[in-house]
């Protein structure tokens, strides 16, 4: 999105001759979501815009122009994955492939093969670079919490071939056999559920509201809006109900990685 209003708030605040601190408490925020929003990484909800205009004595300029959220850009991930580096509850959903954090090399570097017009190896090398680099926030072993939701047709579809495939699950199995993420599958028998439109990711954290992140083709979006952030989680919460356990969840994507195994 345009950081117009970003840029404005921090105007306005140094023209009041406050911090993002004292801002944040006059306003009742915190500092990081005040930082983040000047930044332009998100976008405030109407009550926090109100209570900015009050703290700041701009009328009802900030209520009145929030932005529109038109983050679709080719370099949309970039506020996602600052966001995601600070959220200490990660929920992902995967309907046609692996999310992110759980890539491994080969899997990302086959994804990136698809593009079009098509990437350069240097282009690909440094996408599967920061994949990769994305993956390092699951050193540390408790946070972030990581829950990922996988369509069954995330597993099944051969990104990269036998091998790959078989590399990419054992690796997603390992992490949730050491308890570092849960993770769970959307079979297939089920049909239809509720979060088939599309990729999802849900963020929450310490000391800001919470978001999401959607992807579609080329394109993708931060949503701030509380109703629209609760209105997604419940998305979440019924297809989670309709999923395999965890253990469950494990025995099919063990199995279907000895499919992988015997065809590599």
């Amino acid at each position: 999105m345009s950081n117009i209003y970003g840029e404005w708030l921090r105007t306005k605040r140094e023209e009041a001759g406050m911090t993002q601190q004292e801002l944040a408490d006059t306003a009742i925020m915190t500092r990081s979501h005040i930082a983040h929003i000047e930044a332009g990484r998100r976008v405030p909800s109407r009550e926090d815009a109100r209570r900015l205009d009050l703290a700041l004595g701009t009328g009802d300029v900030l209520s009145s122009f929030l932005p529109e959220d038109d983050s679709a850009i080719a370099d949309h991930f970039a506020a996602a994955r600052e966001l995601e580096k600070q959220a200490t509850v990660i929920r992902e959903f995967g309907i046609s492939m692996i999310p992110g954090i759980l890539q491994t090399a080969g899997y990302a570097r086959a994804i990136m093969r698809t593009a079009f017009p098509p990437w350069s190896d240097e282009e690909c090398d440094s996408y599967v670079v920061t994949r990769l680099e994305r993956a390092k926030i699951l050193a540390n072993p408790v946070r972030p919490a990581v829950c990922a939701l996988l369509d069954e047709a995330v597993l099944r579809r051969p990104v990269g071939g036998p091998s790959v495939m078989a590399e990419q699950i054992a690796h997603v199995v390992r992490l949730a056999e050491v308890g570092r993420i849960r993770v769970h599958v959307i079979p297939f028998d089920l049909g239809a559920h509720p979060l088939m439109q599309g990729v999802l990711t849900m963020m929450w954290f310490e000391d800001q509201p919470p978001a999401a992140y959607t992807e579609g083709m080329q394109t993708g979006k931060i949503i701030d809006s509380p109703a629209m952030v609760d209105r997604l989680q419940g998305s979440y919460t019924l297809a989670m109900g309709d999923a395999m356990p965890l253990q469950e969840s494990i025995t099919l994507m063990k199995a279907i990685t000895e499919e992988y195994e015997r065809h590599g």
